[in-house]
């Protein structure tokens, strides 16, 4: 088997581009055309039933991931959402509930659990996984935070304060600091399958922050296109999703998308396309 180049990170640098962040109200429209996204969904691969831990985004409460819910619901998956709530950021009822969440769903399952988080979901999501390896199966990042770097999140300054205000007056580097979150901090990867899809179009997180370096037998950056509050609605991200999930267990591979979903992806991802298909040298 020919050797894979490690996996990097994106090479943008500071904030996102300001239009970008200007016209996040886009996503609404995006919900819109979820419709138009059928074809690719019906065509998008059915599961093998494991259990699917949704964790949603700051600010964001359940009502969120209703696409994604209802969506790998109809592919098979036994889908769960958090139940902490509305994510007001990271508090200390995080730091013992999700581990519990996720041993619980694989002690009452018999399987390993997918984790898929939306923003600073994904962040929770790596959290969580940390202390129950042997119960979770995957990880799905979308649009998340996940290799904020020592100068602190270059995310715009609009958000950063809103973050301040609800969650912590220091800001997300606060919670990082914490202990319990060193492995975040040091940005150690997991040896677990981890899919971190971002977009050179999101207004929120910039795409250094929300891809990683890793190795390639467990971990890939996949870009979509799209909004950062668009991600849970896109119809490209659910296909995505949903082809990353039905993978057998064990048996994990980089993205390599077929049919339809190739199609519309390498029109959609531009450059991205070539660049990760020319990744295994």
């Amino acid at each position: 088997m020919p050797d894979r180049r490690a996996v990097v990170r994106h090479t943008h640098t500071g904030k996102p581009r300001a239009l970008n962040s200007i016209i996040e109200p886009r996503a609404l429209l995006e919900m819109a055309l979820l419709p138009a996204s059928l074809p690719l969904l019906l065509e998008a691969p059915r599961g093998d039933g494991h259990p699917v831990l949704l964790l949603p985004g700051f600010l964001a409460d359940e009502k969120s991931l209703i696409a994604l819910k209802l969506f790998l619901q109809r592919k098979g998956y036994e889908v769960h959402t958090w139940g902490l709530g509305r994510n007001l950021g990271f508090r200390s009822k995080h730091a013992s509930a999700l581990p519990q969440k996720i041993r619980y769903l694989h002690h009452i399952t018999g399987r390993k659990v997918s984790l898929i988080g939306w923003s600073l979901g994904g962040v929770f999501s790596l959290y969580g996984a940390e202390s129950t390896l042997e119960c979770v199966r995957s990880i799905i990042t979308l649009g998340s935070p996940v290799s904020v770097d020592a100068g602190g999140s270059q995310s715009p300054p609009a958000i950063r304060a809103l973050y301040r205000l609800v969650s912590h007056r220091l800001g997300a580097a606060a919670h990082v600091m914490q202990p319990r979150a060193k492995t975040l901090r040091e940005q150690r990867r997991l040896e677990i399958p981890t899919s971190c899809l971002y977009s050179l179009g999101d207004g929120v997180v910039p795409p250094q922050e929300a891809t990683i370096d890793g190795d390639p037998a467990f971990h890939e950056n996949i870009r979509v296109p799209g909004s950062h509050l668009g991600l849970g609605f896109n119809g490209i991200v659910l296909a995505i999703v949903a082809d990353r999930l039905a993978q057998a267990e064990g048996a994990w591979q980089p993205f390599r998308p077929q049919g339809l979903l190739g199609r519309v992806w390498r029109a959609t991802a531009g450059t991205a396309g070539a660049d990760l298909m020319s990744s295994v040298a």
